[in-house]
């Protein structure tokens, strides 16, 4: 193969894997950061500590 052709074959390898690139983050977006997620659990776990703070006290009236 001559160098030309070679240059030609890398071109258009190199361009195939851009589109490929773009369609995958279009079709599959990046997965959320860990950081967002470790917040969104820390935010999730107080949520679930007021409730049950809140039945705990609820509880607590009723068997009075």
């Amino acid at each position: 193969m001559s160098e030309h052709r070679i240059e030609q074959a890398v071109r258009r390898i190199e361009a195939a894997l851009g589109r490929i690139a773009d369609l995958a983050e279009r079709i599959n977006p990046a997965p959320p950061s860990v950081s967002g997620l470790v917040e969104k659990h820390e935010a999730l776990r107080e949520t679930v500590s007021n409730s049950l703070k809140e039945l705990d006290d609820l509880l607590e009236r009723m068997e009075k």
